[in-house]
């Protein structure tokens, strides 16, 4: 008799731990930089809620390059409570941006991939140079 109840006691810890577990909701999960201008701000913003039931904790934010620097928020975000992800791109590489980032957190997906898009122009070459 004893055994059945640890073991019911078990199953019931076991049931509870996993009833509650944070969620990350995301307003949007791509953000588009449209043109910009070589040397303009790089700096977007994700912003997100813990739509769970638990304390979210991002453990860790990473980017699948070195010109894209992201900066996770500290500390735990309440349930219902709102927070963001700061990501910078390096504008001074013109070109196309096709960067993703990776949020890496307890929530029940713990791995959430964010996208950057967007192009980079040149600086317009001066009226006084030759073509």
């Amino acid at each position: 008799m004893k055994k059945l109840a640890l073991m019911a006691l078990v199953a019931f810890i076991g049931f509870t731990a996993q009833a509650q577990q944070a969620k990350i909701t995301f307003n949007e999960d791509t953000v588009d930089y449209g043109t910009i201008e070589k040397g303009s701000d790089g700096l977007r913003v994700f912003e997100f809620t813990n739509t769970g039931d638990a304390p979210l904790i991002i453990s860790d934010v990473k980017s699948s390059c070195g010109c894209t620097v992201p900066k996770k928020p500290e500390g735990p975000i309440a349930p219902g409570a709102s927070s963001s992800i700061q990501v910078k791109y390096d504008t001074n590489r013109v070109g196309p941006i096709r960067k993703t980032i990776t949020v890496y957190s307890n929530a029940s997906e713990p791995m959430v991939a964010l996208k950057i898009k967007g192009t980079v122009k040149p600086e317009a070459a001066s009226v006084l140079e030759k073509s």
